[in-house]
């Protein structure tokens, strides 16, 4: 028999323009470094927010397997996106959290190439993914802020200078002074539509300004333009949260079935997430002959870190389900004892989520210090995020996990008294107000002998959410009855959220008053993904000021 023609192999493409994804991240800031050298970077959080915020408008561009084009883009209401604004007040501080997903604009907000692969039309072939996402959704156009990075200079010259950065413009149209930034913009269909005055102020070679760049979508007719709605879709998460007895063990393992035990049951009802209370690990101190210390308490707990990380991420794997567990005060390698959530995921990762605010009893029993960073955990429900008792009456934080992408927050919690606990109640229903946004709340019960600052206390752990008409009444899912051991189911739907805060009856997140008020962290600090030194993909950034402008605009 005749032989069968050898298959031919096709050439591997050298050039993929694809979505971004959370696996870029660090490859993204990476790029902006190489492409923005007098700016300042962006934070790997604020990259994850944008995508997370808005995965169809964020592309990439890898050349022979490493990225070197980047673009970042939401959707905008007109009354934003074509008003007087600056850099932070429209992408939310860099987050780009001020997506609108009912915009009829798409507006871009970041755009960079690689310095080293400039020539190739990587930013027309970005540009062109914009566009076809805009035609496709039927928007009426794309507007960004391009950059004038001649313009200092121009206004230092002696001949052919430029007054203002509306001569300057007007300059560069008329073709008296080349700007290859506006030149590339204009050569791709876009109109400038007036100056954007204090754009950046970090871009010293625009001396703060930008021009507004409009393209209009030839195949929208503007005077009847289609009204865009966000369906009330379903994207039902089911979340089980456990309110779990104090009391004494054995060992180790006798803990474990406690936990596990509630694990299974969460499994048997197709939970997607479990979550255990804060400090829920002090069991194990029961199993000593004799109360401990405080620092034999913390030496002795730090020794189960590794087997409570193994166990809880093998439960995980083996029951299908996304483990909060609740936290663990554990020794650093640099000396300083943190309360650490570990969050183990079904698909076998491990994140961890160090409480930021210690309170007065932890640092006074236990020498607690504090967390430095916090931020999103991706999943495959979404982000979610992590605020430890006390870190949830504290705006901020959940405002940051929220800009990131963070849709449901767990508070896992540890009050003695009712008073305690409802300032935890309290501000977790505030959070979910503000940002709308699911919080899910769960706590201790009973007391453990021979355990310091363990004596009684104090739980009704409950699932919350904002107060609108596509939730419960009282803003509450679920709750569980007061100072019992008990596991509460619930489904809550992700979708309502999306609809809420484009067409809700408040909508808090898009009402912020950017040009009055924002978060800024002072400084980077180290890698979160595990404080033990374990990092995992997607957790390793900390929280930083703004990040840079647009390069060749939008």
């Amino acid at each position: 028999m005749p032989k069968a023609p050898a298959k031919t192999r096709l050439p591997k493409a050298r050039l993929e323009i694809r979505q971004a994804m959370l696996k870029d991240v660090r490859a993204i800031g990476d790029l902006v470094r190489r492409a923005y050298a007098d700016l300042p970077a962006y934070t790997q959080g604020e990259i994850r927010g944008q995508i997370n915020n808005y995965s169809d408008g964020c592309f990439i561009a890898k050349l022979d397997g490493k990225i070197v084009g980047y673009c970042a883009s939401m959707r905008l209401d007109e009354d934003v996106a074509l008003a007087d604004h600056t850099w932070d007040e429209v992408t939310g501080n860099g987050f780009g959290s001020r997506h609108d997903p009912t915009g009829d604009w798409l507006y871009g907000y970041e755009m960079c190439v690689d310095p080293g692969v400039r020539g190739t039309r990587l930013g027309r072939r970005l540009y062109e993914e914009r566009r076809a996402l805009a035609e496709r959704l039927d928007l009426k156009g794309i507007v960004f802020g391009g950059r004038m990075p001649g313009l200092a200079k121009a206004m230092r010259r002696k001949t052919n200078r430029a007054e203002t950065p509306e001569e300057y413009l007007q300059k560069v149209i008329d073709t008296k002074i080349h700007d290859p930034v506006l030149r590339f913009q204009l050569a791709n269909g876009f109109e400038p539509h007036g100056v954007l005055r204090d754009y950046l102020p970090e871009d010293k070679q625009s001396k703060a300004n930008a021009v507004r760049m409009v393209w209009r979508n030839p195949y929208v007719d503007i005077d009847s333009p289609p009204k865009h709605r966000l369906p009330r879709d379903v994207e039902s998460v089911r979340i089980a949260t456990c309110q779990l007895q104090a009391r004494a063990v054995a060992d180790f393992d006798e803990f474990m079935k406690q936990v596990e035990y509630f694990v299974d049951v969460a499994a048997d009802y197709e939970s997607d997430f479990i979550v255990f209370p804060e400090l829920f690990t002090l069991m194990l101190l029961s199993a000593e002959d004799e109360e401990l210390s405080p620092l034999e308490s913390i030496e002795l707990l730090s020794k189960y870190t590794p087997k409570i990380r193994q166990r809880l991420s093998q439960m995980a794997l083996s029951y299908n389900i996304n483990i909060i567990g609740g936290s663990h005060p554990t020794r650093m390698p640099d000396g300083d004892i943190h309360n650490v959530a570990y969050v183990c995921l079904r698909d076998g990762s491990i994140h961890a989520q160090e409480k930021i605010h210690p309170t007065p009893n932890e640092a006074y029993w236990w020498n607690i210090k504090g967390g430095d960073s916090i931020d999103a955990i991706p999943t495959d429900c979404g982000p979610i995020g992590v605020l430890i008792c006390y870190d949830s009456e504290f705006p901020e934080l959940a405002r940051r996990l929220v800009d990131e992408g963070a849709r449901i927050i767990f508070v896992p919690f540890c009050t003695d008294s009712r008073q305690g606990y409802m300032r935890v109640r309290y501000c977790a229903q505030a959070r979910a107000i503000e940002n709308q946004c699911y919080v899910v709340m769960s706590g201790n019960v009973g007391n453990l002998p021979n355990v310091a600052n363990m004596d009684i206390q104090y739980a009704q752990s409950c699932i919350l959410t904002p107060c609108d008409f596509p939730f419960a009444r009282d803003g509450i899912a679920a709750e569980a009855s007061e100072n019992v051991e008990t596991l509460t189911i619930s489904d809550v739907n992700l979708a309502d959220l999306s609809w809420a805060r484009a067409e809700g009856t408040v909508q808090n997140l898009h009402d912020r008053r950017f040009d009055l008020y924002r978060i800024e962290w002072d400084k980077r600090v180290g890698n979160i993904s595990d404080p033990l030194g374990l990092p995992n993909e997607g957790q390793d950034a900390a929280a930083k000021p703004i990040g840079p402008s647009t390069a060749g605009g939008g």
